[in-house]
């Protein structure tokens, strides 16, 4: 009997031993380089689970062991956590990097940026060029509703989601910002600082300008002045033709009647010409402290501004004589 213990001891050490070396063998590969060679994006569609994800690795060659793969990310718990989505694998990644990022659901994140001054038909084209989102964007979208800035979104996600972002972002940028406005201004709602904003936006595009460019507008609606801003011209007839203008305009045009033409119509546009940044609305809400009522293009980007009608007609003539050249 002594000697068949004895067998079932040496039996039962070989069998411990025999565990410890798998185990070091399975948590070697666990943290070891993978085989992938370079970075790859792969996209689970909803509905995969942990033991379809796990073959499609190995198909992609993000790993070379799936069994024991799936065997670490059972012994560990985490194959109940993994999740579908867009995940991206770097070269060399580790078993275990691969299973905490997909337990996690730690996908790919996408950025969209939104120019400054775009109008709800261009930010549509933008949006609808965009792979990774998905389903149609909302009708009846006005100009000055979406906030233009840098959103990130995750593969599928929704083009309407992304817009409510969007005009959520302008409400929110609005609230605050109207507190911190200037005593006396000429306008008494958030709504017509973003009309003027709106106009500043596409009037230039430099931001230590925005400001000044504000206090001109500002110093003309305070006298009864007209805007006559180019840019509500070209708006107002782009509205009217349900279409871009698609050319220069001439001095036929800043007599064209239509709601947002500021050289026809007193004070600001009825609506926004486009959908200003966060610097523009600040530049309404706190324009310089000038007296300038007139500026025009420098011809280098920038603009000379002018108190005075006689000043202004100068600046002028200077522009052109160097659009001329």
């Amino acid at each position: 009997m002594r000697g068949f213990f004895r067998f079932l001891l040496f039996l039962t050490s070989i069998g411990l031993v025999s565990a410890v070396c798998v185990a070091i063998y399975a948590f070697d590969y666990y943290s070891g380089e993978g085989p992938l060679t370079q970075p790859k994006t792969i996209l689970f569609a909803h509905g995969k689970g942990f033991q379809a994800m796990s073959d499609e690795l190995a198909e992609q060659g993000v790993i070379d062991k799936p069994l024991l793969f799936k065997a670490m990310a059972v012994a560990l718990g985490e194959a109940r956590q993994f999740k579908a989505g867009e995940y991206h694998f770097t070269e060399k990644m580790t078993p275990k990097s691969i299973v905490v990022m997909i337990a996690n659901g730690r996908v790919v994140q996408h950025k969209i940026t939104i120019p400054e001054g775009l109008t709800i038909r261009e930010i549509s084209k933008l949006l609808q060029s965009e792979p990774a989102l998905e389903g149609d964007i909302p009708s009846g979208l006005a100009d000055g509703s979406l906030l233009p800035e840098t959103y990130q979104f995750t593969y599928g996600f929704k083009r309407a989601d992304l817009i409510a972002e969007m005009q959520k972002s302008i409400q929110t940028t609005l609230t605050n910002l109207w507190p911190k406005r200037q005593s006396n201004l000429p306008f008494d709602t958030p709504q017509k600082a973003l009309i003027l904003a709106s106009v500043v936006e596409k009037e230039t595009g430099l931001t230590n300008e925005r400001a000044h460019v504000a206090s001109v507008f500002v110093n003309r609606l305070r006298k009864g002045m007209k805007l006559q801003s180019d840019p509500t011209v070209v708006y107002g007839m782009e509205q009217a033709m349900g279409a871009p203008l698609g050319r220069s305009l001439t001095s036929a045009d800043l007599h064209t009647e239509t709601p947002y033409n500021t050289y026809t119509i007193d004070g600001l546009p009825p609506a926004p010409i486009c959908n200003p940044g966060k610097a523009s609305i600040e530049a309404v809400l706190n324009p310089s402290d000038t007296e300038d009522l007139y500026f025009v293009a420098t011809g280098h980007g920038g603009h000379n501004f002018a108190s005075t009608l006689e000043q202004h007609n100068r600046n002028v003539a200077i522009y052109r004589e160097r659009m001329a050249k």
